[in-house]
C-alpha cells in the first residue's frame, strides 16, 4: 500500500513531499538540529517530541520516568539506550 504525498512547502520555500499531517520540513528540521548535547544524539521525532514537553537539559530528563518519556508521542524504545547513556555520564538517571 503506498502512501498519498502531498507536495508542500515551508515557510522558507522549501518544497518537500508527506504523507502524514506532520507540518515539519525536513530541510528546515536538518538545520535546527543541535550539532552537541544530548538531543544531539536523538532521532528528530525523539528530539521534537521532549523539546515540545519542555525537556531540553538532561536535569529535566531526569524528573520523568522512562515510562513517562515513551508516553510522548515521537519517542520510541530504540530512543531509551541513548538517552540512559546521556544521563549516566552526566551523573544522572530517570526517574524511578
Amino acid at each position: 500500500m503506498t502512501a498519498n504525498k502531498s507536495l508542500r512547502v515551508c515557510e522558507k520555500g522549501h518544497k518537500y513531499y508527506k504523507s502524514s499531517d506532520c507540518p515539519t520540513c525536513p530541510t528546515c528540521d536538518k538545520e535546527n538540529k543541535p550539532q552537541s548535547g544530548f538531543l544531539s544524539q536523538l532521532s528528530s521525532p525523539a528530539r521534537k517530541a521532549l523539546v515540545h514537553e519542555g525537556i531540553d537539559t538532561l536535569q529535566k530528563l531526569s524528573s520523568y520516568t522512562e515510562k513517562e518519556i515513551l508516553k510522548l508521542h515521537g519517542v520510541g524504545p530504540a530512543s531509551l539506550p541513548t538517552m540512559r547513556t546521556s544521563l549516566e555520564k552526566a551523573g544522572l538517571s530517570f526517574k524511578e
